[in-house]
């Protein structure tokens, strides 16, 4: 069941100028999805039309992206913070349509923060428990409301792209790994003597940045020409009975994932299953950095795979953005 739903770009926002309208408050609900925060935005935010998500996005980067800056950076956010543009869906029987961004763009879709997305709306009595879709700007998902905390969602078609690619990094040498689709394009890295552990994450952090800057100065890109800005690293699990792997994930803005990362357990899956390590059907378990837990099926396409990724989200804070328009740092701080 659908429920009525004010979104951002409701008719309050179209009646007011911008600078009351969308600059002066902004409501949002944060959660946290396996450790990973998400902030939807759900009243206040710009008017992006009625296109598809993908046209909205491309408004929202040319035309607000300060906005973008103002919600997610310091000193109201952090670069771990994930934001979430409720919008009105474009098909009639979508449960709604958004943009996600963090602290230096945006994101074609976003696994926990779907997660998140949907326990907000439960929360706020806008969605009931069972399936729903949701447009996003990487393909239509589709997500299931086990509970006031647990989702599954079924994720975009997942491919790998290029298998086996060795790129030459800089200070560390030779790292061969898969560049995959999830959602997001990934560098998939099983071989490289780091250890996955919380306390080494600033190592892990230059050792991946160095990987991307590898692959970015080598030309290497996924399908259509697009960025691979997500490195994943992948080792065995912290207790093989809970879990059958753990990853280390660097999102574009150089922050650490720490959730499992439903996109990038997407194109693991695509990459497993391709080899024949997972079969249709077989759970795949994630663990993250930080211990929590995805849990992940597939079913194959003549392309590809289809995952559905299930984790669980939990509210942690309802508020109002304030943006002055006197303050200096109103749109976040300089980067």
């Amino acid at each position: 069941m659908i429920y009525d739903i004010s979104f951002t770009d409701n008719q309050h926002s179209r009646e007011l100028p911008l600078d009351i309208a969308s600059e002066t408050s902004i409501r949002v609900v944060d959660s946290h999805t396996g450790g990973e925060p998400t902030r939807v935005v759900i009243a206040g935010g710009p008017d992006l039309g009625s296109g598809s998500m993908g046209e909205r996005l491309q408004i929202m980067r040319n035309n607000y992206d300060h906005l973008r800056s103002a919600i997610v950076n310091e000193p109201r956010g952090s670069d771990v913070l994930v934001g979430a543009l409720l919008c009105h869906p474009v098909a009639p029987d979508s449960a709604a349509g958004v943009i996600f961004f963090n602290n230096v763009g945006y994101l074609g879709m976003c696994g926990h923060g779907s997660i998140g997305l949907a326990v907000t709306l439960l929360h706020l009595g806008r969605l009931s428990l069972g399936s729903h879709r949701l447009e996003t700007p990487a393909g239509e998902i589709t997500f299931t409301l086990h509970d006031r905390n647990q989702v599954s969602v079924g994720n975009v078609e997942s491919y790998r792209h290029l298998k086996n690619l060795t790129v030459d990094v800089p200070g560390i040498g030779p790292i061969t790994g898969d560049v995959a689709w999830g959602g997001n394009w990934f560098f998939l890295v099983s071989e490289h003597n780091q250890s996955l552990a919380i306390a080494n994450v600033t190592t892990l952090t230059d050792y991946t940045w160095a990987i991307r800057g590898a692959l970015e100065a080598a030309g290497v890109r996924g399908r259509g020409g697009e960025i691979v800005d997500h490195i994943e690293l992948f080792g065995p699990p912290s207790d093989p009975a809970t879990a059958d792997s753990k990853n280390f994930v660097l999102c574009p803005g150089r922050a650490y994932d720490r959730s499992p990362c439903g996109t990038g357990t997407s194109a693991k899956l695509a990459c497993l299953m391709e080899d024949g390590r997972v079969k249709a059907g077989e759970t795949w378990r994630q663990e993250s950095i930080t211990g929590s837990i995805f849990e992940a099926i597939a079913e194959t396409t003549d392309t590809g795979v289809l995952p559905l990724i299930t984790g669980s989200a939990f509210i942690i804070g309802e508020s109002t953005l304030l943006v002055d328009p006197a303050d200096p740092l109103r749109y976040g701080l300089p980067g």
